[in-house]
């Protein structure tokens, strides 16, 4: 079976005790916490721009996309920690190990682009966040948000544990805030039931796909897969067979748990806005800051929206933690740069806020939405480049030894790649035809 040559992120590899002989919740608990980091970037700013758009417009059709993005997040997730206990190492350094270098810096250069993407929608939900809670204008919002590289530092010098509680925290805001939104618009039980279905008109009508693939974009991040299978590798389990396939065992709990609350986050987003929004004729809610200053005069509710803010700024803040980590993983996998975490939130962040303040300064504060849209169709474009290695090495035996992927689930893994792939070609048609 393969073996690392050395392990992504050193520092905290192998560093967090499992107990061998406690219970099931006991070692459950050991293992809570990279589940979450990965579920951060399935509730970034960018889900919420393409929720809002896509109750707001169509309301609740689209929470099918939300569902089947989910889905196949959990599924990929899964995949993504399993070759990481199964290898010892991560999915960047497999792909530099099995296709070679020049390969490895054509696929470091599009997982570049998504962080890169994704990096955009933090830095404008951030800034977005600080102009509704602070009325700071939105380009100052932009720069303050390369402050958060501190707080990243200060955190990563106590310990990887404190990341994860400040994560969880974090997103336990974010979803004590949607839980009172939820309850304030008193949406329909029947309705939300039926737009867990698919229709058709998911891809017969352009500016539905546009969005629903901004959806899968926002929820399956590609960057997310190298992250979790690096990440997973902080715990110190028993690395024979029996220690490798408890702890992917209590790893895919630990994933599923925080995906599901992911997925309830996202349908709480789309949900508010088809309730408050749709069902008031008012289609045309897109732009985030239009949904806050509408949410407390429509459900009638002081406050309403100062918590829809507090939890955009939860979730950009959020997301900048994971997003470095990411980035540290992908450069050190593909091209063995080491370089301090600092320097790297740095760059990532300004070629995040350097577009950002040119489309602002240019287009001004009304570009934001579509900004983070076009992010997240970004993300969904790179997707294939990280899907098709994990499928590709999760199901074969030389790389994975006993813990191949059976077959159902190679079969499974390809579709889901050949469907990705599809619906992104299909797209790029789509909008050659009517124009972005």
């Amino acid at each position: 079976m393969t073996q690392p040559v050395s392990a992504t992120l050193p520092e905290v590899h192998r560093t967090m005790h499992v107990p061998t002989q406690k219970g099931f919740w006991r070692k459950l608990l050991a293992f809570v916490g990279p589940g979450y980091l990965v579920a951060v970037g399935y509730m970034d700013p960018g889900n919420w721009a393409t929720d809002l758009a896509g109750g707001s417009k169509y309301n609740y059709s689209l929470l099918s996309v939300i569902l089947l993005s989910s889905l196949m997040a959990m599924f990929l997730q899964y995949l993504a920690l399993k070759l990481g206990i199964a290898t010892g190492a991560d999915l960047a350094q497999l792909c530099r190990r099995h296709y070679g270098k020049k390969a490895s810096v054509f696929l470091w250069i599009f997982a570049e682009i998504a962080i890169a993407a994704c990096d955009l929608a933090e830095v404008l939900g951030s800034a977005i966040a600080l102009n509704l809670l602070f009325h700071l204008p939105l380009l100052i919002g932009v720069v303050i948000t390369t402050l958060d590289v501190l707080l990243l530092l200060l955190l990563q010098q106590k310990g990887f544990r404190y990341i994860e509680a400040i994560v969880i925290t974090l997103i336990a805001t974010i979803a004590g805030c949607f839980a009172l939104e939820l309850f304030f618009s008193k949406p329909e039980i029947l309705p939300i039931l039926h737009g867990f279905f698919p229709t058709a008109s998911i891809v017969s009508d352009p500016e539905k796909l546009f969005i629903a693939i901004g959806i899968i974009g926002a929820t399956v991040m590609p960057h997310n897969l190298y992250l979790h299978s690096s990440i997973v590798q902080t715990r110190r389990y028993p690395l024979d067979s029996v220690g490798k396939k408890e702890a992917i065992r209590f790893a895919t709990i630990d994933s599923n748990i925080a995906l599901t609350l992911a997925l309830a986050i996202n349908a709480a987003i789309l949900i508010l806005a088809a309730a408050t929004f749709y069902r008031s004729g008012r289609t045309d809610v897109a732009e985030i800051q239009d949904a806050f200053k509408l949410l407390t005069p429509m459900l009638g509710v002081a406050g309403a929206g100062t918590l829809f803010a507090v939890a955009l700024l939860a979730s950009g803040q959020n997301s900048t933690l994971t997003g470095t980590l990411a980035g540290q993983i992908i450069m050190e996998g593909f091209v063995h740069i080491r370089i301090p975490p600092w320097i790297r939130r740095l760059i990532t962040r300004l070629l995040a806020i350097i577009p950002a303040v040119i489309v602002l300064a240019i287009a001004g504060d009304g570009a934001t939405t579509r900004l983070l849209l076009i992010s997240q169709v970004v993300l969904s474009m790179q997707l294939s480049f990280a899907v098709v290695p994990l499928v590709q090495f999760t199901g074969n035996a030389s790389i994975m030894g006993e813990f191949v992927n059976a077959s159902w689930v190679r079969f499974t893994g390809w579709v889901m790649a050949t469907v990705i792939a599809g619906l992104n070609l299909w797209l790029l048609i789509v909008q050659f035809r009517t124009g972005f």
